[in-house]
């Protein structure tokens, strides 16, 4: 493990922060502590610069003018395609798997610029908005199933310069007709999953922070086990009463 301080990126709460999404930079900053291992998160609104020295940027959920606002601003400045080739790992939930992809939906139907970071396209969708339990086996090695709330009305099809996440075995995900739910390349990873996805999630949250750490050593998460399984369980009733 590297001896120096690690520094998360807090990006736009106060555009891309509607669902508690900021919860996340938490979990990363105090599973590293518990490890005895510095962190510090640097919380960056609208308007400041953003370093291209940290190493993860998190970016949460938001609605569709923030969203675009988050986007033009990202574009403009290129700290964040920077400290990616410089190796920095990348987390986003619901719009920050749109921002960081090719393009987005604007409310008209019309496409808005992503960042291109990821190989991903967002349309809007033509369907019922996807609200409720999202629940995912993951595509990546060492991942238990995955949990989440999904709240998004848009598409998201993958492109080949990525994998997903997921394939969703309860709730939308993408949305694309394929199955899969977020998008992987390189160390920039995505999802739907609010929650925080991270506090419900903590090998994926472990996963990110090995991108940069390496091995650590495993923490005891019996707890949150436990509200994982009985998460898992009201999920799975939930299906069955529905199936009747």
């Amino acid at each position: 493990m590297p001896e120096s301080t690690l520094t998360i990126a807090l990006l736009y709460p106060e555009l891309l922060g509607t669902y508690g999404d900021g919860g996340n930079a938490t979990v990363l900053a105090e599973r590293l502590r518990w490890r005895g291992v510095d962190a510090d998160v640097l919380t960056l609104g609208a308007g400041d610069t953003v370093p291209t020295s940290c190493d993860i940027y998190l970016m949460g959920g938001g609605e569709d003018g923030p969203q675009a606002l988050a986007a033009r601003e990202l574009s403009e400045s290129g700290a964040l395609h920077t400290a990616v080739d410089n190796g920095a790992v990348v987390f986003g939930t619901c719009a920050g798997i749109q921002v960081l992809g090719h393009e987005f939906a604007n409310p008209d139907g019309s496409s808005h610029p992503g960042l291109g970071l990821l190989d991903v396209r967002t349309v809007r969708g033509t369907g019922r908005r996807a609200i409720g339990e999202l629940l995912a086996e993951p595509m990546v090695d060492g991942l238990p199933t995955l949990t989440g709330f999904e709240n998004h009305g848009a598409v998201t099809h993958l492109g080949p310069g990525v994998k997903p996440l997921g394939r969703v075995v309860h709730g939308v995900g993408n949305g694309g007709g394929d199955g899969s739910e977020g998008a992987v390349s390189g160390h920039i990873l995505a999802t739907y999953m609010h929650g925080p996805a991270l506090a419900r999630n903590p090998a994926l949250a472990d996963l990110l922070l090995s991108w940069v750490v390496g091995d650590m050593k495993p923490l005891d998460d019996s707890e949150v086990d436990e509200l994982r399984a009985e998460r898992l369980r009201f999920v799975k009733r939930g299906r069955w009463r529905r199936n009747r």
